[in-house]
């Protein structure tokens, strides 16, 4: 069995329109979010082997975010350029390509691609995942490259509006 966890960034800023995509920074509300995101992934007790996230600025801030919270040593963290904008096919053969050493993965990341592989993951699609939301799956499979559609279940789906 291994377990999944899926965060979309933190809500970003659209202040600057010079300012390339990758490049954008979090908003107020998206810095205010971050700290009770990352403090309910600690409580859940979500505490990845591999902590992967895209090289924007809004995804690496709410990774370095999380893996503060989550006492996560830096070589456990890494950004992989491909997951910027990447669909769900490029985020599953990145985790199909991982060592079965890994119990347990988060990936920080950008919609829809996030969204879309939770949907295919577990055959259940999800209506809406805003900012800042966090997707845990139980999969059903003993070597991440046994991953194939439906074969987890989602256990836990949080986003700061349930909070407010």
């Amino acid at each position: 069995m291994k377990q999944l966890t899926l965060i979309r960034h933190a809500k970003s800023s659209w202040d600057n329109p010079d300012l390339r995509d990758f490049d954008r920074p979090l908003n107020p509300r998206g810095e205010r979010d971050l700290p009770l995101m990352a403090a309910r992934v600690k409580a859940m007790g979500l505490i990845p082997g591999r902590l992967y996230y895209s090289g924007a600025t809004r995804t690496a801030v709410t990774a370095r975010s999380l893996a503060q919270t989550l006492n996560l040593a830096d070589e456990r963290c890494m950004a992989i350029p491909e997951m910027y904008e990447a669909c769900w096919e490029t985020l599953l053969n990145l985790l199909q390509g991982q060592p079965d050493s890994l119990s347990s993965i988060l990936l920080v990341g950008h919609n829809p691609g996030l969204a879309e592989l939770g949907a295919y993951l577990s055959a259940t699609p999800t209506p809406h995942f805003p900012t800042s939301a966090v997707q845990h799956l139980m999969l059903n499979v003993l070597g991440w490259s046994e991953l194939s559609e439906g074969c987890g279940a989602v256990q836990w789906f949080d986003y700061p509006k349930l909070h407010t």
